[in-house]
């Protein structure tokens, strides 16, 4: 169910994630995002994905039901761009290398550099949810399972976690469990691309099961 391919088409969508419009002030660029252009919305968006905190989430969580489509994208981007930031420098910087080390299949160094991010910052929920992604690449589904749950702990609602528990359930054949994260994670971010085909597939595969064993 997992396509590295599309993994890797994501990560290229966040890392070239634009500036947005150059705002003076934060206050500024919150009014832009309840405007009624949706430009401007999407170009809010950018700007606080760039510059907010990890507090700004909730507000571009809301923009994950706009009734334009384009910004709903945006706000999906946005996020992936505001939780890619951790307050330091040098720990982003690894994390990006992390994700470079990802993209070319070095399953090993990568593991290992957001293993060093997570030393370095516990608290920085994608450290843990870069390296549940690789570990799952790298067919440790237990382990990704577990990092799952730190980023839990820390970002509630990381859609991108509760999908790819959805992902990990279904590669151990749980697949009762593979639907009940996509359905939450569509809860969270219903522009999920590919969650609903999964969740069809995981249903036939239980129907199967049922029908042999009956």
């Amino acid at each position: 169910m997992f396509r590295f391919g599309l993994l890797l088409a994501l990560l290229a969508a966040a890392s070239a994630f634009g500036d947005g419009r150059d705002y003076t002030t934060r206050a500024e660029a919150l009014l832009a995002l309840d405007s009624s252009d949706a430009d401007q919305r999407a170009e809010a968006l950018a700007w606080i994905a760039n510059h907010g905190t990890s507090a700004d989430g909730a507000l571009l969580q809301k923009r994950l039901s706009d009734e334009n489509g384009y910004v709903r994208n945006v706000a999906e981007q946005a996020l992936w761009q505001l939780w890619s930031h951790s307050g330091d420098a040098e720990v982003d910087a690894l994390l990006a290398r992390g994700v470079e080390q990802m993209r070319a299949q070095q399953f090993d160094e990568a593991i290992a550099t957001f293993s060093e991010v997570i030393r370095r910052n516990p608290d920085f929920a994608e450290g843990w949810n870069k390296r549940a992604t690789v570990l799952f690449l790298a067919g440790e589904y237990r382990r990704s399972l577990a990092d799952c749950d730190e980023v839990m702990k820390r970002n509630p609602l990381h859609f991108g976690a509760l999908s790819g528990y959805g992902q990990i359930y279904f590669q151990l054949e749980q697949y009762e469990k593979a639907i009940e994260y996509w359905q939450r994670a569509l809860r969270v971010n219903p522009n999920l691309a590919g969650i609903e085909s999964n969740i069809e597939v995981a249903r036939e595969l239980i129907a199967q099961r049922q029908r042999h064993s009956a």
